[in-house]
């Protein structure tokens, strides 16, 4: 498994349409004078994209798995105001189980990356050494450098 950007990230992906499909549910009717509870669930989404994004560019494993963790915590957030709005009867059953779904799709997916990341001896991007030239370049670049100079 091996990701050249954040956006490359499957659990990323889900947690992108989560958000979208947060947004459009909280756009409409009695949900949508809710502001506290429409605030707190697109704030909640969000931050399930948001903390995936952000650990994957710290550069360490480490961190990125702290983040995914947070992001997993912000999947039963959403989950959890799912009920509120379900209890409000701002949202059907149908809607309900569709975006809750979504997000405990997005959860599997963080936990088997973070499972997965656990496993492997990679470091992250932070220790990646510059590739090294060989002396012929090198010595190439301060001749270039020197007659720059003169």
């Amino acid at each position: 498994m091996s990701f050249k950007r954040f956006e490359d990230i499957i659990a990323w992906q889900k947690a992108r349409e989560l958000t979208k499909r947060v947004y459009a549910l909280t756009r409409n009717g009695d949900f949508a004078r809710d502001y506290g509870l429409t605030d707190q669930i697109r704030r909640a989404a969000v931050s399930v994209m948001s903390n995936i994004s952000e650990g994957y560019e710290r550069g360490t494993k480490e961190e990125f798995i702290h983040f995914l963790y947070i992001a997993k915590g912000s999947c039963g957030e959403v989950r959890a105001q799912l009920y509120a709005a379900l209890d409000q009867d701002y949202i059907t059953e149908g809607d309900f189980e569709d975006i809750s779904s979504l997000a405990v799709e997005t959860s599997r997916l963080i936990y088997h990356l973070i499972e997965y990341l656990k496993g492997t001896n990679i470091r992250g991007a932070k220790f990646k050494k510059p590739p090294v030239k060989n002396f012929r370049e090198e010595v190439q670049d301060l001749l270039s450098e020197y007659s720059k100079k003169e």
